[in-house]
């Protein structure tokens, strides 16, 4: 009987409004652009068909699910509706034409690795609609189905982004720190999927993450009871807002730091440059010289001598003296993680780096004092 409840953990509040707030946001802005968009398909009403509303829970409420990304939704509702419409103008009995429509549509999707559960609706739709399908032809995988899909997942990944949710989240790069951290190779988590039956539930990606999330998970219980002032650096190299970028670029030379905090009177914090932005602007552009070579040109295009102030984090993570370090450890894991600024309300007294954490876990290890 456990078997019936729920299979999913509890939602959150905040998660459960961003869902539905997006799904309306989604299929609203769809149904005015269709709306728009003159055609036969917005005077039959079907510009905005049921199964979009299936494809807007999956890309909103589960935007990391296999089955929600890019290429299943807009392959998958788009091949369902040729096959949909395509059964439908070769068969006439009823019954038989919705079970063709979605037995093909389904087959067609899994040999297209784009099995997206609303596109059995999308070809159900076709089958019970001959005259639809009479008037529209193959014309319905176009419009509605195809620019509605895509539609709903460009609306989709603007709102993750707005919303601080990642989609599209799907695609395995061998550089994730996960994978990384667990040594396995993208064949060997497809083969894991694949034994357990899990290729349709569970991307490799999201494989990789998990397993260095428990990972990660468990190396907290070993971290012990340090806080953040027990291991963070005291001895603080900072700059100012007004800095010039040469500045920046020089301490970075001198101290082999990959993070700078910027502070401002009586040591408030800022915000935070790190290399990774000085390279990117390095990469931009208006910062190269001639023949298309980077060069230390920190300037706008306006020749405005470029400052701290205009590249440093204002937002990036940061920690009390009393945090614990185990609370800290998924962020200082991460690409980009190299410091957390920890502050005193909001006056900069550490920075917490990977190194730091290091060296805390192999004194602990070690059964050291680790302050």
């Amino acid at each position: 009987m456990r078997s019936l409840g729920p299979a999913t953990a509890p939602g959150q509040p905040r998660e459960f409004l961003r869902a539905g707030a997006g799904v309306v946001v989604g299929l609203g802005l769809v149904g005015v652009l269709f709306l728009l968009m003159p055609g036969e398909s917005s005077e039959l009403g079907l510009y905005l068909i049921a199964p979009f509303g299936a494809t807007a829970v999956l890309v909103f409420a589960a935007p990391s699910s296999p089955l929600a990304q890019p290429w299943p939704a807009i392959v998958g509702n788009t091949l369902a509706a040729v096959v949909g419409v395509a059964v439908t103008l070769m068969v006439s009995d009823t019954t038989l034409r919705i079970a063709l429509a979605v037995g093909l549509a389904v087959a067609a999707m899994i040999l297209a690795r784009a099995v997206h559960p609303p596109a059995g609706a999308v070809a159900m739709t076709a089958a019970l609609s001959p005259d639809v399908v009479d008037a529209l032809g193959f014309r319905f995988a176009l419009a509605p189905v195809a620019i509605g899909t895509v539609l709903l997942v460009i609306v989709a990944a603007l709102y993750g982004r707005a919303t601080g949710r990642h989609y599209p989240f799907r695609q395995f790069d061998a550089a994730t720190p996960p994978a990384q951290r667990l040594g396995l190779s993208e064949d060997e988590l497809a083969g894991i999927l694949q034994h357990y039956r899990q290729t349709l539930n569970l991307g490799v990606a999201d494989l990789a993450r998990l397993i260095g999330a428990a990972e990660m998970q468990a190396a907290t219980h070993r971290a012990g009871p340090l806080k953040a002032d027990d291991v963070m650096s005291r001895d603080l190299v900072t700059v100012a807002p007004e800095a010039t970028l040469d500045d920046v670029a020089e301490l970075f030379r001198l101290h082999g730091f990959t993070s700078l905090p910027v502070v401002g009177d009586r040591g408030r914090f800022l915000g935070i440059v790190y290399q990774i932005h000085l390279i990117v602007r390095l990469q931009d552009p208006e910062a190269r010289g001639g023949f298309g070579k980077p060069t230390l040109r920190w300037a706008d295009r306006r020749g405005e001598v470029l400052r701290a102030r205009d590249l440093m984090a204002v937002d990036p993570t940061i920690a009390a003296p009393s945090t614990p370090v185990a609370a800290l450890l998924p962020e200082l894991s991460q690409n980009g993680g190299e410091a957390v600024p920890v502050l005193d309300g909001t006056i900069l007294v550490g920075i917490l780096t990977q190194t730091d954490l290091i060296a805390a876990l192999a004194r602990q290890t070690l059964n050291l004092d680790p302050t």
